[in-house]
């Protein structure tokens, strides 16, 4: 089989994702209630980054 470049990279975040997405599932699985709220998932995906008013401009701006 021939070798992919950056092969690893891709390898490294597909990885990183997958867990990220299992830790999510862990998460749901346990909440009460249908839905987690956005702080417990920006919490679980460690995020950490303040979110842009709905009506803001693309790139925030007002």
């Amino acid at each position: 089989m021939g070798g992919m470049r950056g092969g690893g990279v891709q390898d490294a975040v597909a990885l990183a994702e997958i867990e990220l997405c299992g830790e999510l599932m862990i998460v749901a699985s346990t909440a009460a209630g249908e839905r987690l709220s956005f702080a417990v998932i920006d919490e679980v995906l460690r995020v950490r980054e303040t979110r842009v008013p709905v009506g803001a401009g693309c790139w925030g701006e007002e």
